[in-house]
């Protein structure tokens, strides 16, 4: 502010009104009151000043710095990560000048109602971070906004964080409609169509007979869980079709016994040696990781189902030495235990208090979860070994098969420097699981239970679809950082069993195309 004082120039009223008030507003919003400061800011808390203040100083600013946009994107992923690691630094390395032309044609009233407004925002910001404390159902719908990728777990390690998140994901993103929180799991229409239709109520009753059949055809048992299971025989088909359970029904009881034992036998064995200092690492990684998994839904912050988290995956952990623990398997463990919890409790899940079951009822959930994880990662354990080759591979094959399926997208992120990597890995390793709300990946996972190498050769095809799903707002996008903004944020939020079930039936459309075709993976 020194150089205003000093300059030569006269000094304009409402400067002189924001200049006694600058010991009460902090520094970064009185920069907003410069106009060579003004910046394009996702998300800013505080609209820019009134456009026929800069009108003219845009246009003189326009023709000195005419740089195309096209030049000015990054060039790679690690300089867009550093480029927009605070937005609030844009335009910090400019010097102030006061004395411009712009700032002496100011509209005094229009000034003055921009200044007043600034400050009357910050007064509100500065109220805000005390409203945070309050408790998630406190909170009103209308407050609680939440985008289809969970990326935003990666930075959080407690409640508190996590009930501050929605503020931070509206100052770092795009603007985007007001949702609800989380949607229930259980309400998978998102149409709001009724809960049980006649045709619904003809599949239960078939699922049903399948079932309680002395051998259960699990062929045929397949084949119905494509288009998805009900509710109500899910927890046991799951089983089934995991190769948990067999499928003689006369063995099943015998079975889950000698299976939950085994693994609490496991626990009795294994889980005191967290402590011992060449399993520390692996034990302090999942420590750490256990809150951010799904950290927006009430059950899995209590206490007591995180406690069975870490159980679970450290013995997978210790039991799997080739791999270990690796990023991403927490989540892997949510979609089963939701399942499994549904079978003894009627409501939601979502602010089930699981203090009010039984301990024989919680350790059959835990146990079940375990070893229905244990199967699904048998098939998939090259994408966490070392260096996650399966990953890479399945990446790898995701471009290919992309440049077959729409090779204008697949130019559209060569000619932008967008490397599938940067967007996919994170579809692969997690299962899609950040980009889609929990009942949409319990439905996914239905149908990946029931095609042969659902969880590996299948996804593939379900991403390609999911990813040509954007195609219209991946061609609007004409800069690195707006595709990677787009594809690590696509709004999902609103889905239920339509729209996974249009996916699904692209997906399987593509797998007829292409999976058998001799040049495949070759153009």
């Amino acid at each position: 502010m020194a150089t205003m004082q000093t300059s030569s120039m006269p000094i304009h009223p409402v400067v002189s009104v924001l200049l006694r008030r600058t010991s009460e507003v902090d520094q970064e919003f009185c920069s907003l009151l410069s106009p060579l400061r003004i910046q394009p800011v996702y998300g800013a808390q505080h609209p820019p000043l009134d456009p026929r203040l800069t009108k003219n100083f845009i246009k003189e600013r326009s023709k000195v710095n005419a740089v195309p946009l096209k030049n000015k994107k990054a060039s790679s992923f690690h300089e867009f990560a550093r480029n927009t690691s605070d937005a609030w630094d844009i335009g910090d390395d400019e010097e102030e000048d006061f004395s411009s032309p712009s700032f002496q044609t100011l509209n005094s009233k229009v000034a003055l109602a921009t200044a007043a407004q600034v400050l009357e925002n910050h007064s509100k910001l500065r109220v805000k971070p005390e409203r945070s404390q309050s408790t998630t159902s406190d909170v009103p719908a209308s407050y609680k906004v939440i985008k289809s990728s969970s990326d935003a777990q990666l930075s959080r390690n407690s409640s508190d964080t996590c009930l501050r998140n929605p503020l931070h994901k509206q100052q770092s993103l795009p603007l985007r409609p007001i949702i609800p929180l989380v949607a229930r799991i259980s309400d998978q229409n998102a149409s709001g169509a009724p809960p049980m239709t006649v045709r619904e109520k003809t599949r239960l009753e078939k699922f049903r007979q399948l079932l309680s059949s002395h051998n259960t055809d699990l062929d045929e048992l397949r084949k119905c869980s494509w288009p998805g299971v009900p509710r109500e025989v899910r927890p046991i088909t799951w089983r089934l079709l995991s190769g948990y359970l067999p499928a003689n029904t006369e063995r099943r009881k015998l079975t889950l016994q000698r299976k939950r034992e085994e693994y609490f036998g496991f626990i009795e064995q294994y889980y005191d040696s967290r402590n011992e200092e060449h399993h520390q690492d692996t034990y302090r990684q999942i420590h750490i990781d256990i809150p951010r998994t799904n950290p927006l839904i009430p059950l899995f912050q209590q206490p007591l189902v995180q406690e069975i988290f870490e159980r679970i995956l450290f013995i997978w952990a210790i039991r799997h030495p080739a791999s270990g623990y690796v990023q991403g398997i927490n989540d892997l463990v949510t979609p089963f235990f939701v399942v499994f919890l549904s079978e003894y409790v009627e409501e939601d899940v979502e602010n089930f208090d699981v203090t009010n079951l039984s301990q024989d009822v919680l350790r059959s959930i835990e146990a079940d979860s375990f070893w229905c994880m244990s199967k699904l990662l048998d098939g998939i354990q090259d994408n966490y070994t070392f260096a996650q080759p399966g990953i890479q591979k399945k990446v790898k094959a995701l471009e290919e098969l992309v440049s077959r399926i729409d090779e204008q997208v697949h130019n559209h992120f060569r000619r932008y420097e967008v490397e599938y990597l940067q967007f996919a890995f994170r579809w692969m390793n997690n299962l899609l699981m950040r980009e889609l709300p929990l009942r949409c990946t319990i439905r996914l996972w239905d149908t990946y239970q029931s095609e042969p190498e659902g969880f590996s050769h299948f996804h593939l095809y379900v991403c390609a679809a999911f990813l040509i799903k954007w195609r219209k707002e991946i061609l609007d996008e004409e800069d690195f950082q707006g595709l990677l903004m787009l594809l690590q944020n696509l709004p999902t939020i609103h889905w239920g069993n339509e729209e996974i079930g249009l996916l699904l039936a692209e997906a399987y459309r593509l797998k007829y195309m292409f999976a058998d075709a001799p040049n495949h993976y070759r153009r």
